[in-house]
């Protein structure tokens, strides 16, 4: 498929990875269209000269409105937390994620990218697991609802009319990623971050423009019915991304303890925070997705879509250096 000219909708279009695939998409002579339910978020991506339809993704009407005349889908709206109610999540990511998929066939469209994640292998995978799995929810409410939303998916493939296509990426950081930049740095700058098991075990980073550009490279191939995993295919410690991150903010490389002991810290925090009404800053979960010990294999985008990551995990924390400058953060 030719993208050029082609209309895209990007649900969650205001956030970190749908902003920064709308200015790309934009880039590549494609015409941009968004669904975001975050009126601060509208803003952001209305600056690009973007419409934007106001509206969750479990909003049929919304839905068919954002879906009308559009070639290409990109679903990246999720709730991506750490814990939480399962039904909450399960409503926005498997029922919105169906919600909008079955709007956009309905409207013809042609091609549905749905943002999965690497987390549907659960915390304690084998090395180099591949798209076959095994999949393992673990009793995490996200790893779960991403595993459902994966499967039901593939339900509605008809590549002759309407094509899914599923990406997991990895841990994706860059220039606006919470997770990954804004929120440990926040730590950090407070002395509260702290790595867990000496930072042993694989940060599977993925730059955001890695993971865009296998995301057309994906709709560009028509890889119907296909799963891929992203990542920048590198084996990076959590001790040496972290010890980086700090560097490039300028401040003091986390220490180190072990796991058992820093998630029963966060607990008794996060117990304090709710005595005193405070909004709590980590939950214990997040331990588990900071211990992951293996890489995963992105052989299978290699192969088939001819993925080869061009930024570095050097350029792409001097690029987030220069987005920390610029934004004072």
């Amino acid at each position: 498929m030719n993208l050029n000219d082609k209309t895209i909708l990007i649900t969650g279009i205001g956030g970190f990875i749908g902003l920064r695939a709308a200015e790309l998409a934009l880039e590549r002579g494609m015409k941009v269209r968004g669904l975001q339910r975050s009126q601060d978020k509208v803003k952001k991506a209305e600056a690009l000269g973007v419409d934007v339809v106001v509206g969750s993704i479990t909003d049929i009407v919304a839905a068919r409105k954002a879906c009308q005349g559009v070639d290409i889908v990109l679903h990246t709206a999720a709730i991506a937390k750490e814990s939480g109610s399962i039904e909450k999540l399960r409503a926005v990511n498997v029922g919105g994620t169906i919600n909008m998929a079955r709007a956009a066939m309905n409207a013809g469209a042609k091609t549905f990218v749905h943002l999965s994640s690497v987390m549907v292998y659960g915390f304690k995978y084998p090395d180099r697991v591949t798209e076959r799995g095994p999949l393992r929810g673990e009793n995490n409410p996200y790893c779960q609802t991403k595993i459902e939303a994966d499967q039901e998916l593939l339900k509605l493939n008809t590549p002759e009319n309407f094509g899914i296509i599923i990406i997991r990426p990895g841990d994706v950081y860059g220039p606006g990623s919470t997770s990954w930049i804004v929120r440990p740095l926040s730590l950090m700058r407070k002395r509260l971050f702290v790595l867990a098991n000496g930072g042993q075990g694989v940060m599977n980073h993925v730059y955001i423009d890695n993971l865009i550009e296998a995301i057309f490279l994906a709709i560009e191939k028509e890889a119907y019915g296909e799963t891929f995993n992203i990542t920048d295919g590198q084996e990076t410690s959590w001790k040496e991304y972290f010890t980086r991150l700090a560097d490039i903010a300028g401040v003091p490389a986390p220490l180190s303890l072990p796991a058992c002991i820093l998630r029963f810290l966060i607990q008794l925090r996060c117990f304090g925070q709710n005595i005193l009404h405070q909004n709590i800053d980590t939950l214990p979960e997040s331990i588990d997705f900071i211990t992951r010990p293996y890489a995963y294999s992105v052989e299978k985008a290699q192969n088939q879509l001819s993925y080869e990551p061009k930024i570095t995990l050097e350029e792409g924390l001097k690029r987030t250096k220069e987005w920390l400058r610029q934004t004072n953060l």
